[in-house]
């Protein structure tokens, strides 16, 4: 492969369905053949999402369950210049590497994401990408579902993902803001599956997450937040 430039950090959690189509999308796009691992963090203590592998060319490691701690874990054993924080549900698009790679050249930025795309024909979908790419350019802050991306030295200095059980994602971007540094977000979009919003309904899942991020921006913990999550999921 030679030198490794991107590492793709795949946090899992009984996906034993899903990860192979993941794995083959990543080694099918434009060039992969540039350098890029395949590294799936299992947070389940059975590692059924990792038996589940085919390719002999995919890093598979265990960590304890949490996103954060996966992701964390992912980047402590990543070779790449650039960690790539996918979920198994998204799909890159086809010249995702090119695209990253082209943001990275420019130093001014430590990282950035997609914009968000929904698997789905129905307009109602086309609205809420629309809504998530205006609220991003605002904010400078993308979701977990948008491929982040950032520099691998970057991601060390900054301390990573805290660990905590929900928000991990947008607690990070407000820490890079903070401390005066850009993000890029790249207007091609990275797929993700309808699955949440068709199986708890596209209403209800919108007004949680508003809930749920109004409440993190008024100080609720991520703790008192997650045990909030669950309840709206009982």
């Amino acid at each position: 492969m030679g030198k490794i430039l991107f590492s793709a950090i795949v946090p899992v959690l009984h996906e034993s369905h899903r990860i192979n189509h993941l794995i083959d999308h990543l080694h099918g796009l434009k060039a992969h053949q540039q350098g890029c691992e395949i590294i799936v963090v299992d947070g389940s203590p059975e590692a059924d999402t990792i038996d589940a592998v085919r390719s002999d060319q995919v890093i598979t490691i265990t960590a304890g369950t949490g996103r954060a701690r996966q992701m964390n874990a992912g980047a402590t054993v990543a070779h790449g210049e650039v960690l790539i924080f996918l979920h198994v549900d998204t799909a890159l698009p086809d010249d995702a590497f090119t695209k990253i790679g082209s943001v990275m050249k420019q130093t001014e930025y430590v990282g950035g994401a997609f914009d968000l795309g929904i698997q789905s024909d129905k307009f109602v979908y086309r609205i809420l990408e629309y809504w998530v790419s205006i609220r991003c350019r605002l904010t400078r802050i993308p979701y977990g579902d948008q491929a982040i991306f950032i520099r691998k030295n970057y991601f060390k200095k900054i301390g990573g993902y805290r660990e905590i059980p929900i928000m991990e994602d947008v607690e990070l971007m407000r820490r890079i803001r903070a401390a005066g540094d850009k993000i890029y977000i790249i207007p091609d979009r990275a797929m993700t599956s309808p699955r949440r919003w068709e199986q708890e309904g596209f209403i209800y899942v919108n007004m949680r997450n508003t809930v749920l991020l109004l409440l993190y921006y008024l100080g609720v913990s991520p703790a008192k937040l997650a045990r909030f999550y669950q309840k709206f999921n009982t």
